[in-house]
């Protein structure tokens, strides 16, 4: 059964809707018309990311041999633009000798699936099912 092409536009608007959420954070709930869910989460989600690198945490690198680092380093990921913007600007290299360097990490990965989670949200308020 092939779809038709209101189907594939609104598919196709889905994408970047999720694509928009997924780099900066709050970006489909402004888009949807959420505003103030998306201002709380563009100021909280990099605001918590950026604690955890002020705690020293470190941004995992990817490491197939290591499964739960792997993990880890998605979930990093999953803050979008802003962790591309701290690896960038050289932060992130985290110092595990610092009291907070385990506190950093758990900000940072926290912001990150926050941030994944926020994405569906913005998914399902666009089907209509929220």
């Amino acid at each position: 059964m092939r779809a038709t092409a209101a189907e594939e536009t609104q598919s196709g608007g889905l994408v970047l809707l999720c694509l928009a959420s997924w780099l900066i954070p709050g970006a489909g709930h402004l888009w949807l018309g959420r505003r103030a869910k998306g201002l709380i989460f563009l100021v909280t989600l990099p605001l918590m990311f950026a604690i955890g690198l002020a705690l020293q945490g470190r941004l995992a690198p990817i490491e197939l041999t290591d499964p739960l680092l792997a993990l880890a380093a998605l979930a990093d990921r999953g803050i979008g633009a802003t962790y591309f913007v701290a690896r960038a600007l050289g932060y992130g290299s985290g110092d595990v000798r610092a009291v907070t360097y385990e506190y950093g990490n758990t900000f940072l990965i926290v912001a990150g699936l926050l941030n994944l989670l926020v994405v569906i949200d913005a998914y399902d308020v666009a089907l209509g099912r929220k």
